[in-house]
């Protein structure tokens, strides 16, 4: 999927349509402090099988695409909901 690199949107921050600046969002490496990690830490330590599925041969075909929109005036950010795409590119145009 192509989308360009300005929109013309609603900016939730100023209260009007302005031109939008389209960035893609990098993922972080998650954190091993985190609730959920530090238990699947614990229970699979030692003897026993891994508590999640284990994926072998197959990955998913799209991947989930998170979009930020900077506004050109305020120079606030706001999100969409995200969406699927097999590949994602940001155009000039």
């Amino acid at each position: 999927m192509k989308m360009p690199r300005v929109v013309r949107g609603y900016c939730p921050f100023c209260g009007k349509h302005n031109d939008l600046e389209v960035e893609k969002v990098k993922t972080k490496p998650r954190s091993e402090f985190r609730r959920g990690q530090r238990r699947f830490r614990r229970v699979s330590a030692g003897y026993g099988g891994s508590t999640r599925a284990i994926y072998k041969d197959r990955e998913k075909p799209t991947k989930r695409v998170y979009l930020r929109f900077r506004c050109r005036e305020c120079k606030k950010a706001h999100h969409r909901p995200s969406f699927r795409a097999k590949t994602f590119e940001l155009t000039e145009a």
